[in-house]
């Protein structure tokens, strides 16, 4: 059975890119007779708010959505990330990091990565156990991945889009990503590979702003012995000036459609979803 999830931050109110997206899994869930989920994603306590969590039910429902309960909230399951970092600590794959981002900048080779500017260059990786151990105390201690070895250990790598095809993983492009901080204490790499294979989603419906970072999960459902979904990218949905929808696009919410007199149909119809019987 096909189950697809939606996954917001709550960070903001939800755009016409964001009806977009969910309409989309919505409809691969419904056209396979399978599950579809609503998971929020509110990781980060500082831009993350309840108010916005709520507003994401209130838009989806106004939409015309139904999902599952109860709906998985990411801060609510801290103990299943905190396990898996353990396990690839317990790998010998982890180690604490204090460099600053102008340090990195400073150090790094002047190429950026597709993902997150310049890749890091191991400035902690070589450092000996009792320095590591002191270093993780430190508050601006965060944790990085060493990509060397991770790929190492679980060699070549595939996954498969609906759009592309079969595609070859190469996230040793992406240098050692940083999987948790002290005060985000897990990655939206972690959180998010662990909620899919957890909540059993078999097929990830996302924007392909994300495609790149399917190359990260994919290593870490092979280091943590996860199942691997199959991935749909779909394009960006885009204003008139070719822009991306965003969240400071405020006139272009949910919100702000439906007090402007928009019915739920007429925004289905302005992504693209005119012809969708709910």
């Amino acid at each position: 059975m096909i189950v697809t999830r939606f996954a917001p931050s709550p960070t903001g109110l939800l755009h016409l890119g964001h009806a977009f997206s969910a309409l989309v899994a919505y409809q691969a869930a419904r056209e396979a007779g399978g599950r579809f989920l609503l998971r929020i994603e509110d990781i980060d306590p500082v831009r993350c708010k309840p108010e916005y969590t709520q507003a994401i039910f209130t838009d989806l429902a106004w939409l015309g959505l139904a999902w599952e309960e109860p709906v998985r909230c990411q801060s609510d399951h801290g103990a299943d990330y905190a396990a898996a970092l353990d396990r690839l600590r317990e790998m010998g794959l982890l180690y604490p990091c204090a460099c600053t981002r102008r340090q990195i900048g400073e150090l790094a080779a002047p190429q950026e990565n597709d993902e997150a500017g310049p890749v890091y260059p191991g400035t902690c990786r070589g450092l000996p156990e009792a320095a590591r151990a002191e270093l993780a105390q430190t508050r601006a201690c965060v944790w990085r991945l060493d990509m060397a070895q991770a790929c190492a250990r679980v060699g070549g790598l595939t996954w498969h889009d609906a759009g592309r095809g079969e595609v070859v993983a190469d996230p040793g492009r992406f240098g050692d990503i940083v999987l948790a901080r002290k005060d985000v204490p897990t990655s939206y790499h972690v959180s998010v590979t662990v909620d899919d294979a957890l909540q059993g989603v078999s097929l990830v419906t996302r924007g392909e702003d994300l495609l790149a970072a399917t190359d990260i999960h994919r290593l870490l459902q092979a280091l943590l012995g996860l199942p691997t979904p199959r991935y749909r990218h779909h394009p960006l949905l885009r204003d008139a000036s070719g822009r991306r929808f965003a969240k400071r696009d405020k006139a272009l919410t949910l919100r702000a459609l439906r007090q402007a007199g928009r019915s739920p149909q007429d925004v289905r119809e302005m992504v693209g979803f005119g012809d969708f019987s709910l």
